[in-house]
Formats: structure tokens, sequence, C-alpha cells
């Protein structure tokens, strides 16, 4: 498994490589995307990108089965909402999540009618200790570009401390000697998405990574912008509430 993670790793592209402007990337209205999303040209104005698709992905777990599902958006709209239910086959071992739960979310993903531009992945990308998380698997899976965003660190150093960090703030991730790559390596982000304004209480970071096709850089870019004063992007943030309805009913 291991090595085949290591393959893995080396067909994935952590370098920007899609066909939509990160700036069409919010959870505004369609009105305020198509704003969003055109230059003035003279006394016309001209598109510089279509408003993308992103699809939410995230799990529950009923029993030994993974409820897998995916919710895409469009400009702050949903336009599609599937799932699968499927028996998992191996348990959890860290570092080879995708073992587990990498055949649920592709058979959800294989059932949607629209064709993401961007797959927004619960777990990690190259934040891994192989580059090769949940979302890396995905993304080369379906050649899609894709960010893992993981509730917590698997591996590697933030270049600062985490604890108590407003709205907005965000550091580096290095890569560490638990990492298969040179010690240093920028590998993802801690972001700080929402924090209480109390400091009698706080909320912890969301540690961010490309999956495939997707600078490191650009990830929290792209996580920030999908963030709608929630904790969550707002398409894993749906997928996730689909997840536990499609639970409770099998409950």
């Amino acid at each position: 498994m291991e090595s085949l993670q290591r393959e893995i790793a080396d067909d994935a592209v952590f370098d920007d490589d899609f066909g939509f402007d990160p700036a069409a990337l919010s959870s505004a209205s369609p009105a305020a995307q198509q704003q969003l999303t055109e230059t003035p040209t003279g006394s016309d104005t001209e598109s510089i990108a279509d408003t993308p698709l992103v699809a939410g992905v995230d799990q529950a777990f009923f029993d030994d089965q993974a409820i897998s599902a995916v919710v895409v958006l469009q400009g702050g709209e949903v336009v599609e909402r599937t799932h699968a239910i499927t028996d998992l086959s191996i348990p959890y071992i860290p570092g080879l999540l995708a073992f587990r739960e990498g055949g649920p979310i592709v058979a959800a993903l294989e059932t949607l009618d629209c064709d993401p531009d961007l797959l927004c992945v619960d777990g990690s990308g190259r934040i891994h200790y192989r580059q090769a998380g949940l979302a890396t698997h995905i993304g080369v899976v379906f050649d899609t570009p894709s960010i893992g965003v993981a509730k917590n660190l698997l591996c590697g150093s933030p270049q600062e401390s985490v604890d108590d960090r407003p709205t907005g703030w965000r550091t580096p991730i290095e890569a560490d000697d638990a990492v298969d790559c040179a010690d240093g390596m920028i590998i993802g982000y801690a972001y700080q998405s929402r924090q209480y304004e109390s400091s009698n209480r706080h909320i912890n970071p969301l540690y961010v990574s490309p999956g495939h096709r997707v600078a490191v850089d650009t990830t929290v870019d792209l996580v920030a912008a999908l963030c709608d004063g929630y904790k969550l992007p707002e398409p894993t943030r749906l997928a996730d509430s689909y997840a536990d309805d499609l639970k409770a009913e099998l409950s």
C-alpha cells in the first residue's frame, strides 16, 4: 500500500492546472458571481471564467458501512447531490485512510451527472507521510483538481504556533522527518477559518493541502474563498450535513 501511495504522489501535480478563475470561487449568489467573473472591456463586459462547479465530499459511518455524500455548488447554489453506501473492507490505519474510504468516495462520485471543476475533500492531500492523502488519491483517480481539508494535522510542522489565532490567520506547514520529501518543504497550511470573539473558548484551525492539480499557496486561498462564516468550506459543510441526514435515515 505504501509503495502504491508513492506512485500516486509521483502522478499527482502539485501546481495550478485548472480551467477556472480562482476569483470566481465564493459562496456568493449567482448574480454576484456573474459580476465577480466579468471584466470591463470598453463599454462591454467580457466573461473571464465560468463559475466553477465545486464538489464537497464527506462521509459518515454506520456499522461496517461508509455513507459517502457529495454536494456540488455553483455560485453558492446547490446544483446536485448524490451518495453511495458501501461496505468497508479494511480497518482504520493512520496514513492508509484512502484504502479504507477512497473506494466508497469513488462510488459516490461516479454517480454524478455533472463534472466538477474542483473536489473539496474531508481529509488530507499532500500533508501526508508519503504526500498522498485521501484528496490526492481521489484527485488522481479522476484527474480532477482537488484539495484536502483536514481537522487534524497528520504530519509536518507549522511554522508558528496555531493556538488561539484570529479569523483569516494562516501559517505554512513544513515537511519534517515523517514526510517522504525534503525537510522544510511547504506541503500545506494551517488556516483559521473562524474564531470566537470571546477569549474563553477557541476554534482549532483547518489543515489544508493540495490534492492534485492545485499549488499549495493556491489551496489555502481557495479554502478561504469557500468558507462562508463557518469553520468548514461550504461544499464540505453541506456534504457533512447530508451524510449525517443519510445516517439518521439508516438508523
